[in-house]
């Protein structure tokens, strides 16, 4: 895949503000209704979101260390993604409103978690983080600038690519949040 990265960015920062819309309406729901599971193997509201809050937890300080220290300013406009992190982003990414079920880390699950709507606020405090660390990118190149991945330390995912994985990512539990109040 090959995009501009303005139109990347663009793109991400749109979706960044969907998401931080609809967690803001969360905040009207009851804490019973915001705790509340369809089954015992299912997620609750607050645990998706409790669970995008810790990759936050990884990903945003990654993020904003190799935009600090990246070598190489944007001397391209255009971002190529790379066959590793292509693959991680098409794999988050809903597709027809439908999201491939998978397991999460065990250190990324919050199940069985008795959340508060704090939860929400920090989500969103992360939200505010990643839009800024987005336009900050616009001076880094996406191609070249690498990040970790919180699975291993063996892969590392050009930047463009971990923006898209992560927000995806998040729009992929959302969805997931959403459902549990249909």
């Amino acid at each position: 895949m090959q995009i501009e990265n303005k139109q990347l960015i663009d793109d991400l920062l749109e979706r960044i503000d969907r998401s931080t819309a609809l967690v803001q309406k969360f905040k009207e729901i009851s804490i019973e209704k915001l705790n509340y599971k369809k089954s015992k193997d299912k997620w609750s509201l607050l645990e998706c979101i409790e669970h995008l809050n810790l990759y936050g937890d990884f990903y945003l300080p990654e993020i904003e260390k190799r935009i600090l220290t990246q070598k190489s300013t944007a001397n391209s406009n255009i971002f190529k993604s790379g066959i590793i992190g292509n693959y991680f982003a098409n794999l988050m990414q809903v597709k027809n409103g439908k999201i491939k079920k998978m397991k999460s880390p065990k250190d990324k699950n919050p199940a069985n978690s008795q959340l508060s709507v704090t939860i929400l606020d920090r989500f969103l405090k992360q939200q505010e983080k990643l839009k800024l660390l987005l336009i900050q990118s616009l001076n880094v190149d996406l191609t070249k600038t690498k990040t970790a991945i919180s699975l291993t330390n063996l892969i590392k995912l050009r930047l463009g690519d971990t923006f898209r994985f992560l927000i995806y990512h998040i729009e992929r539990h959302i969805l997931q949040a959403q459902q549990t109040q249909a």
